[in-house]
């Protein structure tokens, strides 16, 4: 049915979405930025941080999918105004939270919201907007979403350096009211309700799924892969993953269709996310623990630092969009992540500098680089999405697709991260024998190895012993960065190549029943 919006309420209808949009791009830039701020701030272990990212991209990606559907059952707007609420309120506690474990339990809470509020934003602009205006209003969206996501680093360096971390989350309350408001007294439900039934079992065993293989790698980091219970999370998510793809094939109305990846295109599209976007995710998560607890950086030029890398996605979209429509999406999804893997490859080179005053010759190069692989990946990578469907499925497939980034943010930083952890602890308990330690000093430092580039030998070692210390602990998270670095450079050369063997130039469309 067309939307019988007027244009008033269609223009309140894209600023309320802008603005709830921007709490969780924002929001998930700049903590990157702060996690060292927020590291210090809590005593935090490395696998904490690992669940303060992602706790919230876990419950996000698992239930992204369903909550599209329960906007079809209870009204779009509806949803996402529950999405809103939640996010907002969950930001609260979030910027109250005393100690890490309280904010890892926040942030999965908050993660819920996000999984309505996200694509919420998306579903109610295409249902109120009628298709020959949906264009320019999901540009318009676009645009200030990139904008929003460029700012997040800079604002979270700002209140890193400020010691206003909590701020972070604080920010959302007034951005997140102000949509409600918008929403409440100026926008009606766009769209009729459907009759239908959410796949509720998906949904459950999909998070399960998630859930056990994040827990156990995660807590692997923490506890080695030693431990039988290690090992029974994965199994166990890895078994609920298959009773789920069971479930998707079954039901009438699946969260995820999987006559979707009869496509060679729309298969190989969405692998070629979980390999890139998994990549990227990573060496964005470790970069500014790089910069600001090894490199030197102040919060405030970390967040500067990383301006260039979105500000180049930014601009090449609108390039790479009229590139693809003349040559066709598969030639710049090789080019693309082949730019990007050399860039994190580039990165594997980088040792300890001499701080800010390097960055133009060493992270500077890198990060320009990678702006540029990234912005010529975005919009190809969705439009070889969008050719495989209809029109009438390309809400479903932007969720897949959708879904997929973010279950790539999930794997790839609770597997690669805890990797990244147990190598950082290995090496540096390979060097301890270097340093005229005693026995004891020796195992505090082994007992507090776990707290990545945080760690340290307390005063009363004395200055000297301090130093040594500090200097075999940097050198450690240098060892580990590089060969992240080079690990997500492959990562992103497995994704070109994906691209090449599967992505058509001209394919095939895919219907749905």
């Amino acid at each position: 049915m067309t939307p019988t919006l007027n244009q008033t309420e269609k223009t309140l209808v894209l600023v309320s979405a802008i603005v709830a949009s921007s709490m969780a791009f924002i929001d998930g830039t700049a903590l990157n930025v702060a996690l060292p701020a927020l590291q210090r701030s809590l005593d935090l272990k490395g696998s904490q941080l690992l669940w303060i990212v992602n706790g919230y991209t876990l419950f996000l990606a698992a239930l992204m999918l369903i909550a599209g559907s329960l906007g079809d059952v209870f009204g779009k707007k509806r949803i996402f105004m529950f999405g809103i609420t939640c996010f907002t309120i969950c930001s609260i506690v979030c910027g109250f939270s005393p100690s890490g474990n309280f904010l890892i339990v926040a942030r999965c809470l908050q993660g819920i919201g996000g999984a309505f509020m996200v694509p919420g934003s998306l579903a109610l602009i295409t249902a109120s907007f009628p298709q020959e205006e949906r264009g320019k209003a999901i540009g318009t969206w676009s645009m200030f979403s990139a904008f929003t996501t460029i700012l997040g680093p800079v604002l979270g360096g700002y209140l890193a350096g400020e010691g206003l971390w909590r701020m972070i989350f604080f920010l959302n309350v007034p951005l997140g009211i102000l949509s409600l408001l918008l929403l409440w007294f100026k926008v009606r439900e766009p769209s009729p309700i459907k009759n239908i039934h959410p796949d509720w079992w998906g949904g459950l065993f999909s998070t399960l799924a998630l859930s056990g293989i994040a827990f156990g790698f995660i807590q692997a980091s923490e506890k080695g892969f030693g431990v039988w219970w290690i090992w029974l999370s994965i199994a166990s998510g890895l078994i609920f993953f298959m009773i789920f793809l069971k479930i998707e094939k079954r039901i009438n109305r699946p969260m995820l269709p999987l006559a979707l990846f009869d496509s060679s295109t729309f298969s190989g599209a969405n692998l070629m996310t979980l390999f890139v976007y998994g990549a990227l995710s990573l060496v964005l998560f470790f970069i500014p623990l790089n910069l600001i607890q090894i490199q030197g950086y102040p919060e405030k030029l970390a967040g500067l630092a990383i301006l260039p890398f979105g500000g180049l996605i930014a601009i090449l979209a609108r390039t790479s969009g009229k590139w693809t429509d003349r040559i066709g999406a598969k030639t710049p999804l090789i080019i693309g992540p082949l730019i990007t893997g050399l860039s994190f490859l580039s990165m594997s080179w980088i040792g300890i500098t001499d701080g800010f005053t390097d960055f133009w010759t060493t992270f500077f190069p890198a990060l320009l680089l990678g702006g540029v692989g990234m912005g010529l990946t975005v919009v190809p990578l969705t439009t070889a999405v969008m050719n495989c469907v209809t029109d009438e499925n390309a809400g479903i497939a932007s969720g897949v697709n959708n879904t997929i980034s973010r279950l790539a943010n999930v794997l790839t930083l609770a597997i690669f991260g805890a990797f990244a952890l147990l190598y950082f602890q290995d090496d540096l308990a390979e060097s301890i024998p270097n340093l005229d330690l005693s026995a004891q000093q020796t195992e505090y430092l082994l007992q507090n190895s776990d707290q990545l580039a945080e760690t340290a030998a307390p005063d009363s070692w004395g200055a000297e012993t301090q130093t040594q210390v500090r200097q075999r602990v940097q050198q450690s998270f240098i060892n580990t960065f590089n060969l992240l670095c080079i690990i997500t450079s492959l990562l992103c050369a497995a994704g070109a190549f994906i691209s090449w063997r599967m992505i058509s130039g001209r394919p095939k469309t895919v219907h749905l029943d």
